[in-house]
């Protein structure tokens, strides 16, 4: 659809909402047009989040849902709220996620499952949830955010590498799978972005940005949804991003270990 940015209004569920890439989606989702349903666990600043955005565009439905994406039930619990609200979601953003850099047998065991649980078994059952409803209504958009990292087999990141390569494959075959039945499924696989995931300092992370190494959060998700509105299977931003997808498969363990015995050997 060439002009995605006049689309009548939806409603938009955004995990992750209250804050980096996640706050970023809910604020250009709304400047759209859209209705949203905010997630996240931060419940102080998730209300906050609702409140810009319900002064800033008061004829718009805003709606704050504080929750543990981790539980079991989580996206049941979630689904059920949107239908006693009487809200049809046909835009769904799974953008939460974890993020550390350490060895797998050095980390705690819950965390581990915090991998598992946000990035593979809440996205598989949240596009299930709303998935089926809208191939019910033949209508509806599904962005899930992977990473570049799922081509990267580092050390000190391969539970996070992992998990999202599984997001990555998961996407685009749901893709092929309800392609012909009015959802598109779109996976985003950004490289470096300028927010507090990582543990950047504000300053390195501007340093980044002027330097090209590192993405604003505005730039990336103008293009995810750009990308996404126009039923594109998968967005990996910037050019140096392009060649990294074709490049770091192919380098050999030695940079790995490199890796390994530079930054994580301590």
């Amino acid at each position: 659809m060439s002009n995605w940015k006049k689309l009548s209004p939806m409603v938009a569920l955004v995990t992750g909402a209250s804050s980096g890439i996640g706050l970023e989606f809910s604020r250009q989702l709304a400047a759209l047009g859209h209705h949203l349903v905010l997630v996240s666990n931060q419940d102080e600043a998730l209300e906050q989040v609702r409140t810009e955005l319900a002064t800033a565009y008061p004829q718009q439905r805003f709606y704050a849902y504080p929750l543990d994406l981790t539980v079991p039930d989580a996206a049941d619990v979630l689904f059920a709220y949107c239908e006693e609200q009487g809200l049809e979601v046909d835009i769904l953003i799974n953008n939460a996620g974890v993020f550390s850099f350490r060895k797998v047998l050095d980390t705690r065991p819950d965390f581990l499952n915090l991998y598992v649980d946000l990035h593979m078994r809440v996205v598989t059952q949240l596009c299930y949830r709303f998935g089926t409803a809208m191939k019910q209504r033949r209508r509806g958009y599904i962005l899930n955010m992977s990473s570049m990292s799922c081509w990267m087999p580092m050390p000190g990141i391969a539970m996070y590498a992992a998990t999202k390569a599984y997001i990555r494959v998961f996407s685009r075959a749901l893709a092929l799978e309800l392609k012909d039945d009015g959802v598109s499924v779109t996976v985003a696989c950004p490289g470096g972005i300028a927010t507090d995931l990582f543990g950047l300092p504000r300053h390195l992370q501007r340093l980044g940005v002027r330097l090209g190494a590192l993405a604003t959060p505005k730039r990336f998700v103008r293009g995810a949804l750009k990308r996404m509105f126009k039923r594109r299977q998968q967005y990996v931003n910037g050019l140096i991003n392009h060649i990294a997808v074709a490049v770091v498969p192919l380098l050999p363990d030695a940079v790995a270990m490199i890796i390994k015995h530079k930054m994580l050997d301590k």
